[in-house]
């Protein structure tokens, strides 16, 4: 045999060529720490090896609390149960369609169960950003969201709370229709439209008048203070057919004036100005007509003795007293009819009085509120033709003697 001649630079290149010793199992992996989450991605879980049909059989058995209890154990367990409740079969036995009850029982018993449900979805989106959450409620229920919308949000921060209200608004076009229900001529079907939407969905669910303030002022502040009264009267005002606005009862405006305290109840606080609300005021006794001013009375005896005070006083300083003195004839018409002690209007006039500064200013108040009591006096003799409404008249003629007899001392 020929032995070869050796390689130049073999004692260089020798080490290269010299056989690697591989290990038959591959390269030793680096090692790794792996979080619970990852070992229970990686590893299939008790709960995926049970079938599709046998899981909903178990879904099936149980209350809806116990479904929101149970979405918490894994994101696994919320995935599925998040796809679970989307489907129709459980939509259409868990989503009641009829809210017409025979008995408070069964009233409150529909409630409950969908405040549970407001608990389900919450936990089963707890991970996902409010966007994405209510996306998810939506797609399940669309319009039902009383009971659900309140439990959802309960103890969010208010910036959370305007994301939801802005989510509600391009999703339902609610800005869009209120401008077009407030800025278009009065339409009974569109106005009647907003109305139960706000009151039903924002409005009345809440039983803390912080919240109920917060969803208000969101629905009025976009507009300026005379749109605010327009909108205020459609959600609130008293449901009547299209005519003047006369002889209403208490029950018809009390809502009015509860939702005018819930605005303006504290001034300071809410961040109101006495000026916004006597411009609210004036706008709302002339929608969709000027309002007899019986009913101008009764909203503001309604509202209370600071609210009432402020609006006659503001009208006291700008001169109007023949229109004062009109309405303050007329709350004592109403105090006889509804109910209320005649102090009250005595010391309302007392304080009216102060407003002026000379004797002269208070005797000619008092001189033309005098003057009004005559007309309206003898416009209710007219108009009487019955023995009974004759002597609610005459009582009515008597509670004027006895405003004057407290007023003589001023």
């Amino acid at each position: 045999m020929v032995r070869g001649k050796p390689l130049r630079n073999g004692g260089k290149y020798s080490q290269t060529h010299k056989p690697y010793k591989k290990n038959r199992n591959g390269p030793t992996p680096s090692r790794t720490i792996m979080t619970r989450s990852q070992c229970s991605t990686s590893c299939t879980s008790f709960f995926s090896r049970i079938p599709a049909e046998v899981f909903d059989m178990i879904l099936d058995k149980l209350s809806v609390l116990e479904i929101s209890v149970f979405s918490m154990v894994s994101k696994e367990i919320t995935r599925y149960i998040a796809d679970y409740i989307s489907t129709v079969a459980w939509k259409n036995k868990m989503i009641l369609q009829s809210f017409h009850h025979s008995s408070c029982i069964e009233q409150k018993s529909t409630i409950g169960h969908y405040r549970d449900l407001g608990v389900l979805f919450k936990r089963c989106t707890l991970l996902l950003p409010t966007k994405d959450r209510l996306k998810f409620i939506f797609k399940i229920l669309r319009g039902v969201l009383l009971i659900l919308l309140q439990t959802l949000i309960a103890g969010w921060d208010e910036l959370e709370c305007h994301r939801v209200f802005n989510f509600l608004c391009d999703l339902t076009n609610l800005q869009q229709k209120t401008e077009g229900v407030i800025t278009a001529k009065p339409g009974w079907y569109q106005e009647l439209q907003l109305r139960l939407f706000c009151r039903q969905v924002l409005l009345d669910p809440w039983p803390n008048q912080p919240e109920c303030h917060f969803w208000l002022m969101q629905l009025l502040k976009p507009w300026p203070l005379v749109s605010q009264a327009h909108l205020l009267f459609i959600l609130y005002g008293p449901l009547l057919p299209e005519g003047e606005i006369t002889g209403l009862p208490h029950t018809a405006l009390w809502h009015l004036a509860k939702a005018i305290l819930l605005l303006f109840g504290n001034l300071q606080v809410k961040g109101w100005s006495t000026d916004s609300m006597i411009t609210i005021m004036e706008e709302l006794i002339v929608i969709p007509h000027p309002w007899h001013v019986e009913n101008v009375a009764r909203l503001l005896v309604l509202c209370g003795s600071n609210l009432c005070y402020t609006v006659l006083a503001s009208k006291a300083l700008n001169g109007r007293l023949l229109e004062i003195s009109r309405i303050i004839v007329y709350i004592i018409l109403v105090c006889e009819k509804d109910g209320y002690h005649m102090s009250w209007a005595v010391k309302l006039v007392q304080e009216i009085c102060k407003v002026f500064n000379t004797p002269p200013e208070k005797f000619y108040f008092i001189q033309q509120l005098e003057n009004t009591f005559s007309e309206v006096t003898r416009e209710f003799f007219e108009f009487s033709v019955a023995g009974e409404v004759a002597c609610g008249h005459a009582r009515f003629h008597f509670y004027l003697f006895y405003l004057f007899s407290g007023s003589s001392q001023l």
